[in-house]
């Protein structure tokens, strides 16, 4: 009777520990191989934005404002080329791009399309909305892992509140079982094979991909105006200050010719005085113009990557011409069909539709596949291959209405970004209407400030002939010498709102950068 008493006594102890390291081994082994939290949860939709509109932090617009109020110049319209946000600043580009201190309009519009801060944060975005397609895409590709282990352990089974009782006399179950230890060298395989919430929401970041990318285009477009604007403001500066020089030396021709009559008596003092008074006045206008040229050198610099100083020059001219001969049909077609801010919210309701679609598979089952494939022992030379294969087929019953509002998150993003579809067209037909009725009224305003200069100097002619005749004093040539100036400058300013309407209009086209010889380039030296 004693052998098989013990026999059974030592059978009951393997059995035990046979079990015992069989849960363990089964925990340590479905730990290491469980599959991740969001295929154990099923896949969830991403949310998109509500607003499809990308890269609202800076705008560029240029416009054209009626002068308020009585004015005796000819000059009725402001215009103005608004630059905001990133558009206004630039990384420095004189490190790759070596600047010799004179900027033409090309290579100004060149720097400003490799360093301006619109283009480079766009471009940017771009890359990091490729980056989140790239996340995206990896929930449908196989992840494979490989993980190695070595493990020591020791169990209390007491404490665990395993109770092991044996009825034979004399025996009393061990409660602690180890220390023991293996390894485990092991590769995990986990597959989405239908899962149609992963694939959308893939499908949705390509999406987007497109409209950073078409966003990064109407970007160039908004450098273009930004950069050819301020290049215009500095030539209408500079022409400013070169006609206030003319009228300086004009007044000082005039004060030195009243001394000489006040010398031999032909002239009071209050003559003199006055032509004095109008020097100084011309000398002060200059020294304001020369001023705001600095400014403005400062301000182009500043948007094309060159040290942010006004010790450069500009090599370009950019005459009066008229506008290239496109009808505003022809033009409102281009800029339908090619404006680049148009097809990038397109391609984000494309994305929105695509996000909708996401949100409504996460009610449908979806099939996943894992697998492993290792070695597991005390040691290396004493191991054993495993494996494990498993399929799972998720069904969807209740997620505490999960699914139900990410459906109407993503109906909602849709149905914003279709409203803001609509709106950037009638904005395009705007743009392009406002393009041409600025264009129309600058080319008029030029007309007459062109008139209005030969009248001028015909009308300062007169008068100094009939002050040298002693017909009359210098106050009428004073007065006619204020004509003349502020004729060349209306002319200089109705010449840069005539440009910068032909800018608006080539930006409103669309692909400014490429059409911008038609409309500028041509002019230039």
């Amino acid at each position: 009777m004693r052998k098989p008493i013990r026999w059974i006594i030592h059978f009951s102890k393997l059995a035990s520990i046979l079990f015992l390291g069989t849960l363990i081994f089964a925990n340590c082994v479905l730990a290491q191989g469980a599959p991740p939290a969001s295929q154990q949860q099923g896949t969830q939709a991403n949310p998109l934005p509500l607003s499809g509109r990308i890269g609202q932090n800076g705008s560029v617009k240029a416009t054209q404002a009626p002068v308020p109020g009585t004015t005796t110049s000819v000059d009725t319209i402001n215009p103005t080329v608004q630059v905001q946000g990133p558009y206004a600043g630039s990384t420095s580009s004189t490190a790759k791009t070596p600047f010799s201190g004179t900027l033409s309009l090309r290579d100004a519009i060149q720097r400003g399309l490799e360093y301006n801060l619109g283009t480079v944060g766009m471009t940017q975005a771009e890359r990091q909305a490729h980056g989140q397609s790239i996340s995206a895409r990896s929930a449908l590709l196989p992840n494979v892992n490989g993980t190695l282990g070595e493990t020591v352990e020791q169990e209390d089974l007491k404490a665990l509140g395993l109770r092991v009782k044996i009825p034979i006399a004399g025996f009393t179950f061990p409660t602690i079982v180890g220390p023991f230890n293996y390894f485990d060298l092991r590769a995990h395989l986990t597959q989405n094979v239908l899962d149609l919430t992963a694939l959308n929401n893939y499908r949705a970041a390509n999406e987007t991909v497109r409209a950073n990318q078409f966003a990064a285009q109407d970007a160039r477009d908004l450098v273009v105006l930004a950069v050819g604007g301020a290049y215009l403001q500095v030539i209408a500066a500079k022409a400013r200050v070169a006609s206030a020089h003319a009228q300086l030396d004009t007044a000082n021709a005039l004060y030195q010719q009243t001394l000489q009559k006040h010398g031999v008596g032909l002239v009071a003092q209050i003559d003199v005085d006055r032509s004095e008074v109008e020097a100084l006045t011309q000398r002060q206008r200059l020294l304001s113009l020369e001023n705001d040229l600095s400014k403005q050198k400062i301000n182009l610099a500043r948007m094309t990557g060159l040290p942010p100083n006004e010790h450069f020059d500009v090599s370009d001219d950019v005459p009066f011409s008229a506008a290239p001969p496109v009808s505003e049909y022809e033009a409102l077609k281009q800029a339908l069909d090619g404006r680049s801010d148009l097809k990038s919210l397109e391609a984000q309701v494309q994305a929105a539709e695509r996000g909708r679609s996401a949100a409504k598979s996460e009610l449908l089952p979806s099939l996943s596949v894992a697998g492993d494939y290792g070695v597991i022992g005390t040691n290396p030379a004493q191991s054993h291959g495993t494996f494990t294969a498993a399929a799972t087929l998720r069904v969807p019953i209740w997620q505490g209405g999960r699914a139900k509002g990410d459906i109407e998150q993503a109906d909602a993003a849709l149905v914003q970004r279709r409203a803001e579809l609509e709106d950037l067209k009638s904005q395009v037909q705007s743009d392009i209407r406002e393009a041409y009725l600025d264009v129309e009224t600058a080319a008029s305003q030029v007309e007459v400030a062109q008139r209005n200069i030969h009248v001028t100097e015909e009308a300062l002619d007169l008068t100094r002939q009939r002050y040298e005749a002693g017909v009359t004093d210098n106050v009428e040539v004073v007065q006619s010498q204020e004509f003349v100036t502020t004729a060349k400058l209306d002319y200089i300013n109705s010449v840069f709102a005539h440009n910068a309407a032909k800018l608006s209009l080539a930006r409103a086209m669309g692909r400014a950068a490429d059409s911008l010889p038609r409309f500028l380039y041509a002019n230039v030296r």
